[in-house]
């Protein structure tokens, strides 16, 4: 290709005597067919032409060498504003943490878009032809993926209204799924179960169901039951178990604990222990009272019950006299019988 250029910047006559260079040693390097058509091909190959060729052909490197060099900058452009939001989001306590990445990427891919407009913009392809071709790729991947679409409009509404935050723990998908949220994106949400599992949920599935947030709101109620027999003093047994909620300190004084009476199956009483915490002292609480309620029964001499069930067998002697005697009385005379 250089000797092409060298060829069509010398003047006429050098060229000429190119050509008759190349006849003279057309029987030494090469066949006669082919010495026939290198031959044609430059007796119609001008300096003009050359030039032509030259100059798109130098036009065209320039301009692919500047469009990928457009989008090696963009991509590594992109991906150092991303780390850098990503810093400057983790050290500002006023930015929640469930929009960072969100944030993150759509900065990160608006640079890119740009640098893929951009490149192609620098290959000469207008920019309404490209926002031609993107919208009718977008219909087209928009009828392909309905379900991912759909992801994405799910995650931009549960990053709008905010159902859940990172840090909360969360029932959803009609019941099928819970665990802590550690990160919400455009596809799906990222929990981790209680026996710390990571589990990835697409958030069309936490949309279009209910969500139950344990540990939005500041308090939470227990309602604790335990049981004693009939036989036991019952008022005595709520004011025990009134006196253990009022003593323990993670137990709030508002709404004030309460003990009262459920039901009554078969020979106990169910009683509840129902008081209110602070929603990070929920589960200590709950297992600290779990283990006294039994104790401070006993000690209000409150045994454990034991579910007593009377069953009554009636013999219906009647039915028995309609239907004749039975195979035990038929056996009893018969005339062999002994």
């Amino acid at each position: 290709m250089h000797r092409l250029g060298a060829i069509a910047r010398e003047p006429a006559h050098q060229y000429c005597g190119l050509r008759q260079a190349y006849g003279a040693h057309r029987s030494r390097f090469l066949p006669a067919q082919i010495h026939s058509t290198m031959e044609d091909f430059l007796s119609h190959l001008h300096p003009e032409r050359l030039n032509f060729i030259w100059d798109a052909f130098s036009r065209l490197a320039v301009s692919l060498c500047a469009a990928m060099l457009i989008l090696f900058l963009g991509w590594w452009i992109s991906k150092r504003i991303g780390r850098w939001l990503t810093r400057l989001a983790s050290g500002q306590t006023r930015v929640d943490a469930t929009l960072t990445p969100i944030l993150c990427d759509i900065a990160v891919w608006g640079i890119r878009i740009l640098a893929i407009v951009g490149a192609l913009s620098r290959l000469g392809i207008e920019t309404a032809s490209i926002i031609a071709v993107l919208g009718a790729a977008g219909l087209a991947i928009g009828l392909a993926l309905q379900g991912t679409l759909q992801n994405i409009a799910a995650g931009i509404m549960l990053l709008a209204l905010r159902p859940f935050r990172v840090g909360d723990y969360i029932d959803g998908g009609g019941g099928e799924v819970a665990g802590t949220v550690e990160e919400v994106s455009l596809f799906m949400t990222r929990l981790t179960k209680p026996d710390g599992i990571c589990e990835y949920v697409p958030n069309s599935a936490l949309w279009s169901h209910s969500v139950r947030n344990y540990t939005r709101n500041p308090t939470r109620r227990l309602d604790l039951e335990t049981e004693v027999s009939l036989q036991d003093d019952i008022p005595r047994a709520l004011e025990a178990l009134q006196t253990l909620a009022a003593n323990e300190p993670q137990v709030l004084a508002d709404p004030a604990p309460l003990a009262m009476v459920m039901r009554f199956d078969d020979s106990i009483a169910v009683l509840n222990l129902r008081v209110w915490a602070r929603t990070e002292h929920f589960w200590d609480m709950r297992w600290t009272l779990a283990q006294k309620v039994r104790a401070t029964l006993a000690e209000a001499r409150c045994a454990v019950p034991m579910r007593i069930r009377e069953l009554h067998i009636v013999r219906d002697d009647t039915k028995k006299m309609d239907d004749g005697p039975s195979r035990q009385d038929r056996k009893s005379t018969h005339p062999m019988a002994g």
